[in-house]
């Protein structure tokens, strides 16, 4: 189900989201925010479902909320300590910053993201940490990527099963129409399921 858009002059972003069984809470919780320097979004998918996953994964986005200007490796150490004594999340946290255009990322966790730049038909998808956030000790890998105008992303909980990233960036089409086709091509999962679908716009 789309749930949220933003349209903006550097940048359109659309999120899809449903929960598991139609269950009043969803384990997955997501944030976003575009300021004139950068655009920061934070997808966190709570262990389990239900309520208890989605107390862990909204603590995260409030944190994000309120520490956004951070960079993106304290924004990981400080959703990591707001998860102790919590079931805990997988997060996967970017911000894209319009002047460098570069993308930074880290992720822990079962949560994926890809990047495809039209010019070189490349697509990026950099590896997640394996594990979760829950307050331990925890290894962050930083990872910066050169974007450039009509650039696409998307990122998604593991309730979406995504085959075939790149043949849907590439779409030149409206962002609720790729995210209709994405949904209507990818099996339903008895699974908390979110996708941030983007497009970096001509500048």
């Amino acid at each position: 189900m789309i749930k949220e858009i933003l349209r903006e002059e550097n940048i359109e972003v659309l999120v899809s989201q449903s929960s598991k069984n139609n269950m009043v809470f969803c384990g997955d919780d997501y944030f976003f925010l575009h300021v004139k320097e950068y655009f920061v979004c934070v997808l966190a998918d709570g262990l389990g479902s239900g309520e208890h996953a989605y107390e862990s994964s909204h603590a995260v986005i409030e944190q994000v909320k309120q520490h956004h200007h951070l960079d993106v490796e304290s924004l990981m150490e400080i959703c990591n300590q707001v998860l102790i004594a919590k079931r805990g999340a997988a997060v996967s946290i970017m911000k894209i910053y319009y002047e460098e255009k570069e993308f930074v990322y880290s992720s822990v966790g079962n949560i994926r993201f890809f990047l495809y730049n039209p010019s070189d038909d490349k697509l990026v998808y950099p590896l997640p940490v394996t594990g979760y956030l829950s307050g331990r000790k925890q290894k962050y890998r930083t990872q910066r990527f050169k974007y450039e105008p009509n650039a696409k992303f998307i990122f998604h909980s593991d309730g979406l099963e995504l085959k075939g990233a790149k043949s849907f960036l590439k779409r030149q089409v409206p962002l609720e129409n790729n995210a209709r086709c994405i949904l209507e091509s990818s099996p339903q999962t008895a699974d908390d399921t979110t996708f941030i679908l983007g497009s970096l716009l001509s500048q």
